[in-house]
């Protein structure tokens, strides 16, 4: 199967660059590779919170799982013999880059800046992403993507467990006015990633929630052990190969009506059993503190001294410090966005990671030593 419209249609960016060796979605690849934001997303949560234990999921891994299923699942349609022509760079890269605007704190995070907001769906991390890499990374310069990577990363939604199987919208998507899930991809690489993103997060949360000890392997659902495995290697594994073979030869990408059904009874026991166990809950208690501590911090910050940035270049905070360098290196996106306070700030604390927000935390409510020397003896 082949994709709606013609292949240069996809590889448009923003601003021309001169061509070289590599592929247009490889250099995507690398320029997401390079980026500051690809970076932070090692200290930042995918499930379990500050974990202390280096072989506990972070984001950087989940993006890097996302990746590789999604290009493998691409390589097994271009060898299934049907008539599937997929690039899987393509798929690679927006598998890269498809949470490079998620929050710190993971999900938990997400819905409190989005709380903090007012509105339910204010923030929503797919297209906080493509803001990231359209407008915010390399110093307000953006990461220049193709069309076809940009749009995977603003539609990859993996919250979406109804869907069995996707293929591509028949329209262009306007990425600049996308402000909701109800999108689908334009190509069938990001509706690959959309499925391959529930694929990698399903089995990995299992197995971190065995070490973490929230679950044994007896509680998995037996159906779901039986016919899939008990593994996340197991079920990866599985996941993949009946996707390959369901959609050979359609029209469409996606699980089995079985696989599909075991899906949605793995994802509902990954939400009662991990995702809302009771630890973690206890969590949430102290992620909406810092997340609103942190947004009204910042906020009165901003609206107190804007873009006099000698002010906060002369505070005693490294936090104040910090937030006004942040400003002023994203002067010429926020003067033409009108300095918003509610944009700048949400920006801010989006872009964090857990490590960098809980020191934040820290220096805002902990006051510092009085600096008294330390040599100096009463008389």
């Amino acid at each position: 199967m082949k994709n709606p419209f013609p292949k240069e249609f996809y590889t448009k960016r923003t601003k021309p660059i001169a061509s070289d060796v590599r592929t247009e979605y490889f250099r995507d690849q690398t320029k997401i590779i390079h980026s500051y934001p690809f970076r932070r997303l090692k200290h930042k949560t995918q499930v379990f919170y500050a974990p202390g234990n280096d072989h506990i999921c972070t984001r950087i891994e989940h993006v890097l799982h996302v990746a590789t299923i999604a290009a493998t699942i691409g390589r097994g349609l271009n060898l299934s013999g049907a008539q599937w022509d997929l690039d899987t760079d393509m798929a690679y890269a927006i598998g890269l880059g498809h949470d490079l605007g998620h929050t710190p704190f993971g999900h938990e995070g997400e819905k409190e800046l989005a709380n903090r907001l007012g509105r339910p769906k204010a923030f929503l991390h797919e297209i906080n992403s493509y803001r990231v890499v359209e407008h915010l990374a390399n110093h307000g310069q953006g990461l220049n993507l193709t069309y076809a990577v940009k749009d995977g990363i603003i539609c990859h939604n993996g919250e979406d467990f109804d869907a069995a199987g996707l293929k591509p919208s028949a329209v262009p998507n306007d990425l600049e006015n996308i402000k909701d899930r109800e999108y689908v991809p334009t190509t069938y690489e990001g509706c690959i990633v959309r499925i391959s993103d529930r694929v990698a997060y399903l089995g990995r949360d299992i197995e971190d929630a065995v070490t973490a000890g929230f679950i044994t392997g007896a509680d998995i659902p037996a159906q779901v052990t039986q016919e899939l495995g008990g593994t996340n290697t197991e079920i990866i594994s599985a996941l993949i190969n009946d996707i390959i073979e369901h959609s050979r030869g359609r029209d469409t990408v996606g699980f089995s009506p079985r696989a599909h059904g075991l899906v949605q009874e793995l994802g509902k026991f990954n939400y009662a059993r991990i995702y809302y166990h009771e630890k973690l809950v206890k969590y949430r208690r102290h992620i909406r503190t810092i997340i609103r501590t942190l947004f009204d911090y910042f906020t009165e910050l901003f609206e107190k001294h804007r873009t006099d940035f000698d002010a906060y270049a002369a505070m005693d905070l490294d936090v104040d410090r910090n937030f006004g360098r942040y400003v002023q290196q994203l002067r010429a996106i926020y003067e033409h966005e009108g300095y918003d306070a509610e944009t700048i700030v949400t920006d801010y604390i989006a872009g964090m990671t857990d490590l960098f927000a809980l020191d934040c935390m820290r220096q805002i409510s902990i006051p510092s030593p009085l600096g008294f020397d330390r040599n100096q003896r009463p008389s």
